[in-house]
């Protein structure tokens, strides 16, 4: 199954490692140096041009995505009961 981050964006819901809400970046020194070492990799994508409320972690990137945690989680939970 799949899940839709925003604008075009969607991916396997078997790639998802976690979902968390923006200000988990600006609050915790560890997820900061997490997404600045991703970004030297280049492996961070920012999704649309509205501001971004979470960040998705896959297996092979980190996107920004313009729409809530909560939100991304339901549909995430969604396709974890089949």
């Amino acid at each position: 199954m799949y899940i839709h981050l925003g604008g075009e964006k969607i991916v396997r819901a078997a790639e998802l490692v976690a979902i968390f809400d923006i200000s988990i970046e600006q609050s915790s020194k560890i997820s900061k140096q997490f997404v600045t070492s991703a970004t030297k990799r280049k492996d961070v994508e920012v999704i649309g041009e509205e501001e971004s409320k979470s960040i998705v972690v896959t297996k092979q990137k980190i996107y920004f995505s313009p729409i809530s945690s909560s939100t991304l989680k339901k549909r995430a939970h969604q396709f974890s009961d089949i």
